[in-house]
């Protein structure tokens, strides 16, 4: 492990020269990739300082405790200092284990994410509307920007579905794991007899797909417009800017009808339909290697019930490792931290669980 630390030690020093370059400077393409090289590498470079500055005081304890001419006090402090030192590399080298783990490729993408009404009706659509508030407020608590790309209304303010984007710094790392089966029991307020009724949505969370990462040929697309439906609003039904993009060898269908403008709309279908792709193409990459499978937090299925919220108890608890919550108000709020970094530790745990079996 030390001498691959050495090796990226010694690339970040030659990253650091080459960003002072002005040439490197001038040429944006490259100061960016190696910007963001940079960024990934620092947290590991910075951790292996402190463990290689604790184990030179380490030495230098060692060496003083030898030459055995030291009076009590400062053998007494010798002692302290090789202990506090050894305790330090321990612990340094315990996180650089987890920094060394390969990293998810998507992780500093953005986010386009889909809720989907499903078992429960008007009541499910209405906890549509509940989750993409959560993760609205979420992103905002990041300073991440969010904007709905797709909506399908129903009358009471929920959604049958919902497409947004999530815009910021790591996104995809933070709500990678958010995919899958989401469900609610509550009473609801058509209720008379005050009955809890369980309701379920499905999310999926797709990296946002660059143009060049999914090529899509003009020639495969059958492009329609149509007048906006739904819940209203002065422009509907007046004009065919909502459009319809189906992907013809994937069957996969993607529908925009938020914007006025009929280009708008078509941008933002493409922005959807080539994330549908990738994340299509990059599920069948995973469960073609099956030790991938492995190192993942729950099976990564989005029809997996992955995570249950109980207004009754304000309960909310996540199945694939166990969490259980009593304070469903603030969650619903967006405070999401305490459960997605419990599950980037659980996911961590696996990946070095795996790691260690396979050296």
């Amino acid at each position: 492990m030390f001498e691959k630390l050495k090796e990226v030690e010694a690339r970040y020093n030659q990253i650091e020269q080459d960003l002072m370059n002005p040439d490197i400077v001038n040429d944006r393409e490259l100061f960016t990739k190696l910007m963001k090289e940079s960024k990934t590498l620092t947290p590991i470079v910075e951790k292996f300082r402190e463990y290689a500055a604790a184990k030179t005081a380490a030495d230098e304890a060692h060496q003083l405790l030898n030459d055995g001419e030291l009076d009590k006090d400062f053998k007494a402090l010798a002692e302290e200092e090789l202990e506090q030192a050894k305790t330090t590399m321990d612990r340094c080298a315990d996180e650089l284990k987890v920094l060394l783990l390969p990293r998810d490729p998507n992780d500093d993408k953005n986010v386009i994410m889909e809720i989907r009404g499903g078992a429960g009706g008007e009541e499910a659509a209405l906890f549509a509307a509940v989750l993409t508030r959560m993760y609205s407020m979420y992103s905002e608590s990041k300073g991440w920007k969010f904007e709905i790309l797709s909506a399908n209304e129903t009358g009471l303010g929920g959604y049958k579905e919902i497409s947004f984007m999530i815009e910021g710094d790591g996104a995809y790392s933070r709500l990678k794991f958010e995919s899958g089966g989401h469900r609610v029991q509550r009473v609801p307020e058509t209720e008379s007899q005050g009955r809890i009724h369980t309701s379920a949505v499905t999310v999926a969370v797709l990296p946002e797909a660059e143009e060049v990462e999914v090529e899509i040929n003009p020639a495969d697309l059958q492009i329609d417009t149509y007048r906006s439906g739904g819940a209203g609003g002065q422009h509907v039904n007046k004009t065919e800017s909502a459009i319809r993009i189906t992907h013809i060898p994937t069957g996969t269908v993607v529908e925009c009808q938020d914007e006025r403008s009929q280009h708008k709309n078509k941008e933002k279908a493409m922005k959807i339909l080539r994330s549908r792709i990738y994340d299509k193409l990059m599920s069948e990459k995973q469960s073609e290697i099956a030790s991938e499978r492995k190192l993942q937090v729950g099976s990564g299925d989005r029809s997996e019930r992955i995570r249950t919220y109980n207004y009754p108890q304000s309960r909310v608890t996540d199945h694939r490792i166990g969490l259980t919550l009593y304070r469903l108000e603030q969650i619903l709020d967006g405070d999401l931290d305490e459960i997605i970094d419990a599950l980037i530790t659980a996911d961590r745990a696996e990946k070095l669980k795996a790691s260690n079996e396979n050296e």
